[in-house]
């Protein structure tokens, strides 16, 4: 019987991650703790980022670099964020929460953010940028950082799909002010839900670790530990949330950051076998990579027509791709704001992101690659 191959499908090392959270239920510390220090100074040591804050999700680190630049730097209600249509709603949302303006910038071959597209989208009440790193590609990330130091603009990087992808070299996060990364199940870091919150400025991330314990200014393990001793007086100077991470969670990304460049090199040879079954083939365009990009290869994208179609197709045949992403400016809240983007339409209208998991053999990604080429050229 044929077996189904889904887009994505979590894949834990099951034995080391129960050993490092057994450590946490014999120490009898499972929240924001021992666990929580250790990934932040290991992704520091992964990726040379000097800050790193472990949290619950991404969509809460987006929230917070929002809400912190707005914060720090005086931002008014109705002052501009440059972004992209094309990217899952935890990107834009968080620019809605802090009453500021989305303002649509168009994308490029690579699906990220044309930089001379931001250009024309930027007013005297732009205050910032927002570049995701659709899949794991850098895009045009180094000219859109160069705009924003031009424009005396802040720079937020999404790269929730960018754990372990460097540029020329580098692992991302050090063009921007604030990097958010994802450790969601399905994500190249994996873990129930989780992220890390990546700033710059040494007293930036010291404020995010206050406002992501209620606006406390010491949180419980600091106060356990100091001198052996609890120290239960603490001070509330914000209106904070409740967005840190545990360390269950922690452990489960320890074990996978542990993997991670060998399991981004599994995904790369895939992509590989994906681009030489579709070389020289019409109807199937491959998003391309830019120079200098070791992807994460969070996902591996083409562009179809008749692209709804070929999904139906796909699912006839046990094949279950997906779509990143539809525009946001097909949704209610985004409809009507500032930004034709027809690239990002078309785009939206014609993606499909193929299987791309560890769970995968070689052979599955045969399968996928002629069942599409089958489908498309008929």
């Amino acid at each position: 019987m044929t077996e189904p191959i889904h887009l994505f499908a979590p894949y834990f090392r099951t034995e080391e991650v129960l050993e490092e959270i057994r450590e946490c239920l014999d120490r009898g510390w499972t929240g924001l703790g021992f666990k929580t220090v250790e990934i932040e100074r290991e992704w520091c040591s992964y990726t040379g980022l000097q800050h790193a804050h472990f949290l619950n999700s991404a969509s809460a680190g987006l929230h917070l670099a929002m809400r912190l630049l707005k914060d720090q730097d005086g931002w008014q209600d109705g002052d501009e964020v440059v972004t992209t249509p094309l990217t899952f709603v935890s990107t834009n949302h968080p620019i809605l929460y802090e009453c500021l303006q989305p303002v649509f910038a168009d994308v490029d071959e690579y699906l990220c953010l044309d930089p001379l597209s931001v250009a024309e989208r930027i007013s005297p009440r732009t205050r910032a940028v927002v570049f995701v790193g659709l899949g794991g590609s850098t895009g045009r990330l180094r000219e859109v950082a160069d705009l924003c130091r031009q424009k005396g603009l802040r720079l937020i990087l999404d790269a929730a799909h960018m754990a372990g992808t460097r540029l020329d070299d580098q692992h991302v996060g050090g063009q921007a002010d604030i990097t958010v990364f994802s450790f969601h199940a399905v994500k190249n870091v994996p873990t129930a839900d989780s992220g890390m919150i990546c700033c710059r400025d040494v007293d930036l991330d010291r404020v995010v670790r206050q406002w992501t314990w209620l606006g406390i200014d010491k949180d419980t393990y600091s106060r356990s530990h100091e001198d052996k001793a609890y120290r239960w007086l603490y001070g509330v100077p914000n209106v904070g949330f409740k967005y840190h991470g545990n360390s269950i969670m922690a452990a489960m990304a320890k074990v996978g950051l542990r993997y991670l460049d060998e399991d981004n090199g599994v995904r790369r040879r895939f992509a590989q076998l994906y681009e030489n079954a579709f070389a020289g083939r019409t109807g199937i365009e491959v998003i391309p990579m830019p120079a200098g990009c070791e992807s994460s290869r969070h996902l591996f994208q083409v562009e179809v027509d008749r692209r709804d179609e070929v999904m139906v197709e796909l699912n006839r045949r046990k094949i279950y791709p997906g779509v990143h992403y539809r525009s946001n400016q097909d949704y209610p809240m985004y409809r009507n704001l500032p930004g034709p983007c027809p690239r990002a339409l078309a785009a939206s209208q014609r993606v499909i992101s193929l299987p791309m998991h560890l769970r995968m053999s070689e052979a599955d990604v045969q399968r996928v690659a002629t069942a599409l080429v089958q489908i498309v050229e008929g």
